[in-house]
């Protein structure tokens, strides 16, 4: 008998996805429309949760479906969506809209977890969008830290970087009060800081070579005389990892606006086939918030857990979804593809599945459960 990955429910009150999806702009002229904009993507969603990779893969899912469940996504039983049908509308799409529609309908299925919010920025190239004559498309995202959940995501096009697209990207998250958003040594910028500051948020920076001035000012701390705040080591992906973290108050004396606090990180990480070769990186962050404000563990748990958006999502869209080698590289396919994915990966995680290759040949088993999943039956 096939179990179920180990999950929870999502609030009772909570909308399906059909319903969320009705705010999607259609970029179909309207005369010849034969299948509804929300019946189509909500079907692309439900063939993702149950691992479809491709626009072929979409498209035989749809295919193979029961009249039933067709019926219950809006689709007539007697004409389907063909695959080309589904590339075109998914390749027009506005990949932006899509991702904050569906975040707007992932935060009403959150469980409330009674600690302050924390969000991890970052950013991910989809190296199978590479062409002859173009790069990879690049997309940068907003990811809730407890629950994996993308929150925002916006395209970083070839004229621009992640630095200027930091700003729109959280401006598509409506209320910023209290949270704390985490990100690499790209946005350790004074710009950021003042944003963040007005839109009440606080703020954890990684500092490196992009800033030598304050990095340098960082590393000449008496670190040596700090005690350590926080130790711990765990056990993944073949290798084992010791962390612990330092920390000291600089009201004064650091060349960067309302860093309150500086931490110093010491990764040490061997292969677990390797027990006697031990690699050693220290890395210097810089976070505004103050000693009253925020004991060491939670300091530690939200700089460990930005690395959270790399092993909960690129990594799972790297090696479960094969990313890197999709195909798809026309019109907005690449980031929608990508949306499509995240929406997947998140709507599983919010139910408390950590594995989500097996939930992928969970939900493939019986096309009634992607549809349970997102709250379309």
């Amino acid at each position: 008998m096939s179990i179920a990955p180990a999950g929870v429910s999502a609030p009772a009150h909570a909308p399906g996805l059909l319903a969320a999806l009705a705010g999607l702009s259609d970029p179909r002229a309207r005369r010849g429309v034969r299948h509804a904009l929300t019946s189509v993507v909500a079907a692309a969603v439900c063939a993702v949760v149950a691992g479809c990779r491709s626009y072929a893969a979409i498209g035989e899912w749809v295919a193979d479906l029961p009249a039933d469940t067709a019926q219950m996504l809006g689709i007539d039983p007697g004409r389907r969506p063909s695959e080309a049908m589904l590339r075109r509308l998914l390749q027009a799409l506005d990949p932006d809209q899509l991702t904050a529609v569906i975040a707007a309908w992932l935060s009403t299925r959150s469980p409330a977890t009674g600690t302050r919010r924390a969000i991890a920025v970052d950013g991910k190239s989809i190296r199978g969008s590479r062409a002859a004559h173009s790069t990879a498309r690049h997309v940068l995202a907003a990811c809730d830290q407890a629950t994996g959940a993308i929150l925002a995501s916006t395209d970083v096009n070839g004229k621009t970087n992640e630095t200027t697209c930091f700003q729109p990207l959280l401006d598509q998250i409506d209320d910023l009060t209290g949270v704390v958003v985490t990100a690499d040594a790209l946005h350790c910028q004074r710009e950021h800081v003042a944003y963040l500051a007005q839109r009440g948020a606080n703020w954890i920076l990684t500092v490196k070579g992009n800033q030598p001035h304050l990095h340098a000012q960082l590393a000449a701390l008496p670190w040596r005389a700090v005690p350590h705040a926080d130790r711990a080591s765990d056990r993944g992906h073949g290798r084992r990892e010791i962390r612990s973290l330092k920390i000291l108050s600089i009201s004064t004396g650091i060349d960067f606006p309302h860093a309150a606090q500086a931490l110093q990180i010491r990764r040490r990480r061997r292969r677990l086939d390797q027990p006697k070769r031990f690699t050693t990186e220290t890395i210097y962050a810089i976070t505004d918030l103050r000693a009253h404000q925020a004991k060491p563990a939670h300091l530690a748990g939200w700089a460990r857990g930005h690395w959270s958006i790399e092993n909960k999502v690129h990594w799972v869209r790297d090696v479960t979804y094969d990313e890197d080698r999709s195909q798809i590289r026309t019109g907005t396919g690449p980031q929608v593809m990508a949306a499509l994915r995240n929406t997947a990966i998140s709507a599983l995680r919010l139910t408390g599945i950590t594995n989500i290759a097996a939930a992928n040949r969970h939900h493939a088993r019986d096309s009634h459960r992607p549809l349970a999943l997102l709250g379309i039956t």
